[in-house]
């Protein structure tokens, strides 16, 4: 794929009508874990600041559509996900109950009521970035569903979320490299799947300078990772943002000089999974997140390795074993349930 300049670019994530090679088992397994929780309104994580008495209300009367799966943000990526299973394998079983959802929960109504719970003043750091990401890396996958009324009736509510990307980037001076929610290089990633599959090139161009501002000079990785509560690599997901927004020849200069010594299989804590000492407690839990979007980046940059690199097959191999330690673990306590199939999805279907 060419960047939007018309210099090569690494290809991102599918953002084509191509379907994603999934297997059917397993499409059926993940669509029956998120048709499990994706209206399931309690328990209940809000992100909600109240001005006064009249804001204290439940989480379906605050968000019609996004009140389920423990928090809004899981709300929307569940969407996102069975928006995804229902493109690659249209022939499961969970297909006609995914489009009754879709088609109780896309209206214009109920857009418009997320969208004007948005306007609130207090509203203005809302789901800030991972939400906001979220919401385009949805409207990206509903745009493949041409057939359907969804991405035409959500897009006002996505718009609302460029806007606000646009508004926030030339703010943020710098960038946030914590492993979880407010991690900006994973912001980025997602947001380009939306720039991309729009052909929004001045959207991409703020994207990629931003992403060159914040991470263009770093070099020799330490990975001082995980932490306890990781779901995300903060090494891996900054080499991804900037395969996906940079040209190829620009990324592999830089990643060589950010990652120097992966051929000696350095950092060592990039090639080992978390280890995940108690799936009832919501924070460690996200350790199996953490293995499964390690896996989701070493793939896709595996990808972006020359075939006679030595650090190839490394890199192929951590990814393995990452997708091992955690796609077992994606059901069984809710503290993971709720979330923990998506990033299985993005691993099992990139790179």
């Amino acid at each position: 794929m060419s960047s939007p300049s018309g210099s090569s670019a690494p290809s991102p994530a599918p953002s084509s009508l191509a379907r994603p090679s999934l297997a059917q088992s397993t499409a059926s397994r993940f669509a029956k874990i998120a048709l499990g929780h994706i209206a399931r309104e309690y328990p209940n994580k809000l992100d909600h600041v109240l001005a006064g008495d009249a804001d204290a209300r439940t989480p379906r009367d605050l968000h019609p559509i996004f009140f389920g799966s423990f928090d809004w943000h899981s709300c929307v990526h569940g969407y996102w996900l069975l928006a995804t299973l229902l493109r690659a394998r249209p022939e499961m079983a969970e297909a006609e109950t995914i489009i009754a959802l879709f088609d109780d929960a896309f209206t214009e109504e109920k857009v418009a009521a997320e969208i004007a719970y948005l306007a609130r003043p207090e509203s203005r750091g809302f789901e800030r970035p991972y939400g906001w990401a979220w919401s385009l890396m949805l409207q990206a996958e509903l745009m493949r569903h041409g057939d359907r009324p969804w991405a035409a009736r959500h897009a006002p509510l996505a718009r609302v979320f460029v806007e606000r990307f646009e508004a926030f980037l030339p703010l943020a001076d710098y960038p946030v490299r914590a492993g979880v929610h407010t991690n900006t290089a994973f912001a980025l990633v997602l947001a380009s799947e939306y720039a991309d599959m729009t052909g929004n090139a001045v959207f991409r161009q703020l994207l990629t300078t931003k992403a060159m501002i914040w991470y263009g000079q770093d070099a020799a990785c330490q990975a001082w990772e995980p932490s306890g509560d990781d779901f995300l690599s903060p090494a891996l997901i900054e080499a991804e943002a900037m395969r996906r927004l940079l040209p190829r020849e620009t990324f592999e200069i830089w990643f060589v000089r950010f990652l120097p010594d992966l051929a000696r299989k350095q950092p060592v804590t990039l090639f080992t999974p978390a280890r995940v000492s108690d799936r009832t407690d919501g924070k460690i839990a996200h350790l199996d997140g953490l293995n499964l979007s390690r896996a989701w980046c070493w793939r896709t940059l595996a990808g972006a390795l020359p075939e006679l690199d030595p650090a190839k097959p490394l890199v192929i191999n951590a990814a393995m074993s990452h997708l091992t330690a955690a796609v077992p673990h994606v059901a069984g306590d809710y503290m993971g349930e709720h979330w923990l199939a998506t990033f299985a999805m993005l691993a099992l279907t990139n790179g």
